[in-house]
């Protein structure tokens, strides 16, 4: 009889809910959806002032960025595989990390405007990738509010 022995996938790191590091995680789901993310895109998040608008500093916006890389790949087991193959349990649980409607919202919209911004600068071809396009739909669905229920108000931290 041979006993496997299976090791515990390393969790992703939690943030507080409704941080600037959880909503900017989310924003780094986007970016490499489609497997990737390139200087492009990261010059979109500097054009929209994305880490402002979140309450953080540039250089702590590409921090979450980059550690949300190193989840993915320790995650994989060293894999590259990008967001696009994450589990969904845990896809799910870091996108309820943020349940403020009016952060959701900013969310949606840096998320759309990276996309927008980064195919016009190279010339896409006007449609998202699978993995891009996927988050979106979850986004949209998971996030949907009534327009009628107003949420609390943003303050930057």
């Amino acid at each position: 009889m041979t006993l496997v022995r299976r090791t515990k996938t390393p969790p992703m790191r939690t943030y507080p809910g409704n941080s600037p590091e959880a909503a900017a995680r989310i924003l780094a789901i986007a970016l490499v959806a489609d497997g990737h993310y390139s200087l492009v895109e990261l010059q979109a998040l500097d054009t929209l002032a994305a880490s402002q608008r979140l309450g953080l500093s540039a250089q702590a916006l590409k921090e979450v960025i980059a550690d949300f890389c190193r989840d993915l790949l320790q995650m994989a087991g060293g894999e590259w595989t990008g967001s696009h193959r994450m589990d969904a349990a845990c896809r799910l649980r870091l996108l309820n990390e943020v349940t403020d409607p009016d952060l959701r919202q900013l969310i949606v919209e840096l998320a759309q405007a990276v996309v927008e911004l980064a195919q016009a600068v190279v010339e896409a071809d006007g449609h998202l990738t699978d993995g891009e396009a996927q988050l979106m739909d979850t986004l949209s669905r998971l996030w949907r509010q009534p327009a009628s229920a107003p949420g609390p108000q943003r303050t930057p931290r």
